[in-house]
């Protein structure tokens, strides 16, 4: 006789099914927030080094979580979630339980108060700051003001210009910045691009510990231009959730 599969035939979607685990739900939310090193992880749930990269590697067996080896440090790890994939299953989740569950993307955030102050940081201020600064500003309009900086400034890169103009955003009159000029200036989000300059970026008013997403430097990518798309297209992916985190987050009143 027909039927729906008893609960012993329907197995949990496979994002259940992972997540549900303790520690690699800790390990989930520490990534949601930024890239770190395994020892970082370690610190931050309270577990050996081993366990967490047995449940490390789960997650990368399941393309949740990616590896990129640090541009400052050959021998460190950066470890990113992917937040998109994560969408993807979690909203396959909820539908395969109602279509009524199926998640839906918040709006773009409304203006409440001061903006929202974001920086972007890396070594050159030439393409991955530059970039993620004009994303951010076209995804969220007023309600932030974002701006971008290097340690070591040098002119924009002409690719991410190219990059950039692919997806209707003008970059020709961007200014490389020196850190040095936004030193002291409140922000609410610091974003770091580059390992290096994560290892060196100063204190901002405001800003407990800055986020850092670990991306490659496309200028130094040995396939040129598509290095460049590539890298707008994992800014873009990033942003858009930064723009989710900046809608719901609670309006806090200066004192």
């Amino acid at each position: 006789m027909g039927g729906r599969p008893g609960p012993d035939e329907a197995a949990p979607p496979v994002f259940l099914a992972l997540a549900g685990h303790p520690l690699r739900w800790r390990l989930l939310g520490e990534l949601a927030h930024g890239d770190r090193q395994v020892h970082e992880l370690t610190a931050l749930v309270g577990h050996a080094q081993n366990l967490v990269s047995y449940h490390l590697r789960r997650l990368r067996d399941a393309r949740l979580v990616t590896a990129r080896r640090s541009a400052a440090d050959g021998r460190d790890t950066y470890y990113s979630l992917d937040l998109a994939r994560c969408a993807q299953l979690l909203a396959g989740a909820g539908g395969a339980l109602h279509p009524a569950l199926l998640l839906r993307a918040p709006a773009t955030p409304a203006i409440r108060g001061e903006p929202v102050r974001v920086l972007f940081l890396c070594t050159g201020n030439s393409s991955r700051s530059q970039m993620a600064e004009a994303l951010l500003r076209q995804a969220a309009g007023p309600a932030v003001r974002v701006w971008s900086a290097g340690s070591h400034p040098k002119p924009v890169h002409p690719d991410a210009v190219a990059a950039m103009a692919e997806l209707g955003i003008d970059l020709t009159g961007a200014r490389p910045k020196h850190l040095d000029e936004f030193a002291g200036k409140r922000m609410d989000h610091v974003i770091t691009l580059c390992d290096r300059v994560r290892e060196v970026c100063p204190e901002f008013p405001g800003v407990s510990q800055p986020i850092h997403w670990s991306l490659p430097d496309p200028a130094k990518a040995p396939e040129g231009y598509p290095a460049f798309r590539r890298t707008a297209a994992e800014l873009a992916d990033r942003i858009r959730f930064l723009v989710h985190r900046i809608a719901s987050a609670p309006i806090v009143e200066d004192s």
